[in-house]
């Protein structure tokens, strides 16, 4: 059986997350992704936000990830954000976190680097 999936897509933060002093100290933006699937349909029947994933405490868990303590690894705040929310919603049976952080400092160009960690009940 197909699981109900909920997307909130490139929630957009500025962190000093980052390996190199710099970093920690000029900070850069970061994308957040997460999907999350369980059983969502009975939140239809009672208009019931606590029968569903509730987003907008997802993105409350999120910038309180990104706007915490600086983290030298981006594997580090999506570690973090992932099991803050696996832990709040029990009615998630499988979620995905990924963390892009935005023009990493590498020589040559690149539009972000990103990690991608999943979670399974």
């Amino acid at each position: 059986m197909e699981l109900d999936r909920i997307t909130l897509k490139s929630l957009r933060f500025h962190g000093k997350h980052g390996y190199y002093d710099e970093e920690r100290e000029n900070g850069n933006e970061f994308e957040i992704d997460l999907i999350a699937k369980g059983e969502f349909k009975p939140s239809i029947q009672k208009s019931d936000l606590t029968s569903t994933f509730d987003y907008q405490q997802a993105e409350e868990i999120v910038r309180k990830v990104m706007e915490g303590p600086s983290q030298l690894l981006i594997e580090t705040l999506c570690t973090d954000i992932g099991e803050r929310l696996f832990k709040r919603f029990g009615i998630v049976d499988k979620l995905t976190v990924s963390v892009r952080k935005l023009h990493p400092p590498i020589d040559t160009p690149s539009k972000y680097a990103e990690i991608t960690m999943t979670w399974n009940r």
